[in-house]
């Protein structure tokens, strides 16, 4: 795409080596204006070293904003409420950040008459898609440029070397190769590559930054309780918070307690198997909290169905199609049925696990009285239960009859 005209590129911008040698390269082969983006997604470092590097070279456009209220309440809940897991085990913490970057990317393109958008995603990996995706559904014509699909610098040497021969600081701790590569947000932190990408070598200590190692984690339990309205958590211990307040503080109580330690060997929508290390302590709580929850607010229909959706809704957010018409459908039809998931569920957490020790709703489905083994509810007759099993062992009694005239020739 190097031979298109471009005017104005945004840049999604981390101040970060390879941001930082991207928006020179931007800048030297488009010969375009150059805006930077940096958003606040909880990643746990300042960013506003962000905005002293883009001065420095020479931006005059910068957009730093703070997401994490948005990112939690309009991304991480409504996925929460789908139980959302790839794979059976990803709680998706990459995966849900991308499409807020990108529709901010492209709100701000909108604002200041930009003609394209660009993004620091390797060639490799899934968020080159995720971004994308999100870019062309927001605004179908809009350029987009991928430097990694375009350049030489195919190693750390060649952008550091880049980095110099341009003026581009370069601490001295980010000289040497990292161990590994990093991604972190309010939900997650993951950790891939290079010491992690043999899959049968376990992930040393340090590799780990949120959680401490479950048997350090304190030998006396952490006892919660979280409040759910409307499918969504509002307060712990009986205390209301923002939905970005409450993740933060589930993050500390999970963390301290040795919860939401991932290793997994997964599927990528690009076509291979990537190893990633995964920390999301107060996403495995809530997770773990939510499903209590829904066990005594929701019909057996409504949560069997709720589970056969959720590998297609969660297979649609890892893949980048968060902003796809299926995946919006799908959000409908969730949410439809979290209007009576109010109520509150008692935790303990002890050295890695969550136990469920109580839940309690003013809209529970849930009949001491059918259920009891002792005289309960003149609504269930135990008579019914010989009609109802004789008309669903119908078809298996004609199928076996069926089955013994075959035998018997």
């Amino acid at each position: 795409m190097a031979n298109d005209k471009v005017n104005k590129v945004v840049l999604a911008y981390s101040g970060g080596l390879d941001t930082s040698v991207i928006l020179k390269w931007l800048q030297e082969t488009y010969r375009c204006e150059v805006i930077t983006f940096t958003a606040d997604l909880g990643q746990g470092e300042d960013i506003e070293p962000a905005r002293k590097k883009a001065e420095l070279l020479g931006i005059k456009q910068i957009f730093i904003e703070d997401l994490r209220e948005e990112f939690v309440s309009d991304y991480v809940f409504p996925m929460f409420r789908a139980n959302a897991l790839y794979e059976g085990l990803y709680l998706l913490g990459t995966s849900i950040a991308r499409p807020l970057i990108a529709k901010r990317q492209i709100e701000i393109a909108r604002e200041i008459g930009a003609d394209a958008v660009s993004h620091g995603a390797t060639g490799k990996g899934n968020d080159q898609v995720r971004f994308e995706l999100g870019y062309y559904a927001l605004q179908p014509d809009i350029k987009v440029i991928a430097p990694w699909r375009e350049w030489d610098l195919s190693s750390r040497s060649k952008l550091i070397a880049y980095a110099e021969a341009n003026q581009i600081p370069v601490p001295k701790d980010k000289r040497g190769e990292a161990p590994f590569s990093v991604d972190a947000n309010l939900l997650h932190i993951s950790a891939e590559g290079k010491v992690l990408e043999d899959p049968a070598t376990a992930a040393e200590e340090y590799v780990f930054s949120r959680t401490v190692a479950p048997e350090q984690a304190p030998d006396t339990p952490t006892e919660i309780s979280i409040t759910f309205k409307g499918g969504d958590p509002v307060a712990i211990n009986n205390v209301a918070m923002s939905p970005a307040t409450l993740l933060t503080e589930l993050n500390r109580l999970g963390g301290e307690n040795g919860i939401g330690r991932l290793d997994l060997v997964e599927n990528r929508f690009v076509g291979m198997k990537s190893r990633g290390i995964y920390e999301t302590p107060g996403g495995t709580v809530l997770l773990a909290a939510r499903r209590a929850m829904e066990s005594i607010t929701l019909d057996r229909g409504a949560a069997h169905l709720k589970d056969e959706l959720m590998p297609r809704y969660s297979e649609l957010v890892y893949n980048g199609f968060w902003f796809s018409p299926e995946r919006e459908m799908l959000q409908a039809a969730i949410d439809n049925c979290q209007d009576m998931v109010n109520g509150n569920v008692n935790l303990k957490l002890y050295k890695g696990s969550v136990v469920i020790t109580g839940r309690s709703s003013p809209n529970s489905l849930y009949s001491e009285d059918l259920v009891t083994f002792e005289e309960g509810a003149a609504d269930y007759d135990h008579q019914d239960a010989h009609g109802f099993i004789r008309l669903n062992a119908l078809r298996l009694r004609v199928l076996g009859s069926a089955r013994r005239k075959l035998t018997s020739l």
